[in-house]
């Protein structure tokens, strides 16, 4: 898994912090991540127990950047998710998710991580029942967390630093089931700066 993957809608060349258990490119812009069981990205604010082997699709952009796609994902037990994630390192990285609530709901969660992880849910976007899109973004020193249900608004989730350049890409994880199959479509990416982090333009 150590060769890099081309994405015909991705800029450059990606690597895999975590290899899948499987994944395939399909097309210009569909790529789908099993994950095993036992996958994640989290290290606990209570005592710093760190999970870090979810597999990840990452590379690195400069600039002004937005990512985007539509996720597809098999929510089967608590906290399976797929994820647009921004990664600087270990200790350094951010994750947009739609993720299995432990109500048995799918959640919209945030988490930044600088040396431990927070947690935030936002709001329930369900991608068997609506087109559910994630939005990793760059702005000067800044990055953002976006998220579009069908044909409303992006809704602003995180605005926020990490102090270091970060590679953006995709993540699928299964921290308590048996494994997860994620499906990210209609992968887009552009240069443009956006004009308004708090209203989505």
């Amino acid at each position: 898994m150590a060769d890099p993957v081309s994405l015909s809608a991705f800029p450059v060349a990606m690597r895999w912090l975590n290899a899948p258990e499987a994944y395939t490119v399909e097309g210009y812009d569909k790529l789908v991540v099993s994950a095993a069981g036992g996958t994640d990205l989290f290290t606990d604010p209570a005592d710093g127990t760190r999970h870090d082997n979810a597999p990840a699709l990452v590379g690195a952009l400069n600039g002004d950047f937005c990512v985007s796609a539509l996720v597809r994902v098999d929510l089967t037990a608590t906290f399976d998710a797929a994820a647009l994630v921004l990664h600087s390192g270990p200790d350094t990285w951010a994750k947009l998710c739609v993720e299995a609530s432990p109500q048995g709901s799918a959640t919209v969660v945030s988490v930044v991580n600088r040396g431990v992880s927070d947690d935030c849910n936002s709001f329930r976007a369900d991608p068997a029942a609506a087109d559910v899109r994630l939005r990793a973004g760059r702005t000067g020193s800044a990055y953002v967390f976006h998220v579009r249900v069908d044909d409303g608004p992006w809704e602003l989730i995180r605005y926020f630093a990490l102090h270091d350049e970060a590679e953006v890409g995709f993540l699928a994880q299964s921290p308590t089931g048996a494994g997860t199959t994620v499906r990210f479509e209609e992968i887009a990416y552009s240069a443009e700066r956006i004009a308004d982090v708090r209203d989505g333009s």
